[in-house]
């Protein structure tokens, strides 16, 4: 780079006038805010969104909407209703965590199955513990009754020894943990 000195005295003098702060003149602000006032309103995106349109459907497609409508309505009540993943978002928020520890030293892989995970033993595994033979897994659970057991290598069912005990309706044993909170 070239050093100030060695410059043309012209191109320094416009140096020296550029790095000067330029200070605004009386009345500036108060200038500005008048021409800005005197600006008519632009219609901004939120505008052109929000500006009434007519709509025009073929009785067709009238229908076929409501139909739409009405299927999402009907499956989003019965997936409220299952209390499965599309359960209501204030469920979700209420829930807490629990966690489920199980002693099995002989396994080679744990399941979690329960009400809260529809019985499924790939939806929950446990991983191994800080102790040889421990399972552990913590679960967000809504306030409430949730029964459960674990599958010991895909094959064994087993309740929680630590819980307090359920029959279902199969003949088996299971366990059940309640969550307070409101339910």
């Amino acid at each position: 780079m070239t050093a100030d000195h060695e410059l043309d005295p012209l191109v320094r003098h416009a140096a020296e006038a550029l790095r000067r702060p330029v200070a605004p003149g009386p009345g500036f602000d108060t200038r500005v805010l008048a021409a800005v006032r005197a600006e008519p309103a632009r219609g901004g995106p939120i505008d052109w969104l929000l500006r009434p349109r007519p709509l025009r459907l073929a009785p067709i497609a009238a229908v076929g909407g409501v139909l739409a409508v009405a299927a999402v309505a009907v499956l989003g009540s019965w997936a409220m209703l299952r209390g499965g993943p599309g359960r209501p978002a204030a469920v979700v928020a209420a829930a807490q965590p629990v966690r489920f520890v199980v002693a099995v030293p002989e396994a080679h892989t744990v399941a979690l199955v329960g009400t809260f995970n529809d019985w499924d033993p790939a939806a929950t595994p446990l991983r191994a513990g800080p102790s040889a033979g421990v399972w552990v897994v913590e679960v967000p659970l809504a306030p409430g009754r949730h029964e459960y057991a674990f599958v010991v290598d895909g094959e064994r069912w087993l309740p929680d020894p630590a819980a307090p005990a359920a029959a279902d309706d199969f003949g088996a044993s299971n366990s059940v943990v309640t969550v307070p909170g409101s339910s």
